[in-house]
């Protein structure tokens, strides 16, 4: 009897008997590994973009990046920069990429030929256009109702605050529409609005958990909108990357005052984005990336076992009495274009969760209202830890100028930079 015999994928110069005389078979199986491979790596490769130079100014930048992004990102950098401008003062910036975001998560959403192809085995979540997590589509109208409370139309403000607790309505049982300052602003412009509000006043009590809300004020003519800490940050979980997950640090911020006119306000911490982000539940993209990570595993594993029997196959196609075996020269071929089918398939399955993000929320917010005679104040907002120590790294200065005692002031607050 012969040896062991030395089976060496990849090597050069004279192979073993039992295998030249197979020269047939193996030419066969040769090609098609090779038209797998030529049909794994023919994908063209995309154009390079221009490459970015920041300035350090967050509205130009996030313009610059929104000038070249993909189609389907262009809301997540209307988000962005939308937050950016609020922040900076830039009140038309802010209206001009929250109105085009607004509008093109309206035009998707009656639109789901972006999300059929995310439900295929071959196309990633990402490739879709980007509308954000139900908190994000909450904060974009959230701050367009802000937004439209400074330019004198309340009514349109109280609509945003109606849609955003709409828009969190499909989370699991008991975290349904459960942000305070939606209903609690809403309830305030229907009062102010000389309507009834109490309805929405209860709803947000509700949702206050204990923290006791203040009473509406009709004649109040300031009204402070506040945010403080890091908001929630994606990331992918599981084997394939299939589970959307968030990472939520407490920041160190937990409640914060402003002093003006010689007296203190409290901005105590009304909702908290990252308890929003986390209460959801199950999505339904959840479950259809779970099928598309099974499907990845299982195909793979067939691949794995396929390619293993076609060599054993080919290892075999001489039988030890010198005669060729057909059968195991057909079934080598067979099995190494399943196993190559298998693994392609695996390799072309996306089952990664979409990671994008409105990357600059916070993430707490706050609210107060006041009255305030015609005149400028000069004032402060002081933000504290969970020990209610002071963060004197996080004071601001704050301007507040009231033109017309008649009509409501509307000042933003924010503890970002960005």
């Amino acid at each position: 009897m012969t040896g062991p015999r030395e089976l060496e994928m990849g090597r050069t110069g004279p192979r073993p008997s039992n295998f030249s005389s197979s020269a047939s078979g193996s030419r066969r199986l040769a090609l098609v590994l090779s038209a797998s491979v030529l049909f794994a790596g023919g994908c063209a490769t995309a154009p390079q973009r221009a490459a970015f130079v920041p300035t350090g100014d967050p509205i130009v930048d996030g313009n610059a990046r929104l000038a070249t992004a993909k189609p389907q990102d262009r809301v997540m950098w209307d988000y962005r920069i939308a937050a950016s401008a609020l922040r900076l003062g830039n009140f038309e910036e802010a209206r001009a990429k929250l109105d085009d975001a607004i509008l093109n998560i309206g035009g998707i959403i009656a639109n789901s030929a972006d999300a059929r192809r995310a439900r295929s085995l071959f196309s990633a979540e990402s490739a879709k256009t980007f509308i954000g997590e139900p908190y994000e589509r909450v904060m974009a109208y959230y701050y367009r109702g802000i937004l439209y409370w400074n330019e004198g139309q309340p009514d349109n403000a109280r609509a945003c605050f109606r849609t955003g607790q709409f828009i969190d309505s499909d989370a699991g049982e008991g975290y349904r529409s459960d942000y305070v300052l939606l209903d609690y602003l809403e309830g305030l412009v229907s009062a102010k609005l000389s309507g009834d509000g109490s309805d929405a006043f209860k709803r947000a009590q509700a949702n206050a958990k204990g923290r006791t809300l203040p009473e509406y004020d009709r004649q109040a003519n300031v009204l402070i909108f506040a945010e403080y800490g890091q908001g929630p940050r994606k990331y992918q979980g599981g084997e394939y990357g299939e589970q959307l997950r968030f990472m939520v640090h407490e920041s160190a911020a937990h409640s914060a005052t402003l002093t003006i006119d010689g007296r203190t306000v409290p901005l105590p911490p009304y909702d908290d984005l990252n308890y929003q982000a986390t209460t959801r539940g199950g999505r339904v993209m959840d479950h259809i990336l779970g099928n598309k990570a099974v499907f990845k595993s299982t195909t793979n594993t067939v691949g794995d076992v396929a390619l293993i029997g076609s060599v054993i196959a080919a290892d075999n196609i001489r039988r030890y009495d010198g005669t060729k075996s057909r059968d195991a020269e057909n079934a080598a071929i067979a099995l190494g274009a399943i196993g190559l089918i298998g693994k392609i398939a695996a390799a072309a399955t996306t089952p990664n969760a979409d990671v994008r993000m409105w990357d600059n929320l916070p993430q707490r917010l706050s609210f107060a209202a006041l009255r305030l005679p015609a005149g400028a104040y000069e004032g402060s907002v002081q933000f504290f830890d969970a020990g209610g120590k002071e963060l004197p790294a996080s004071t601001r200065q704050v301007s507040i100028n009231v033109s017309d005692p008649s009509r409501d002031t509307v000042i933003f607050l924010s503890e970002l930079k960005r």
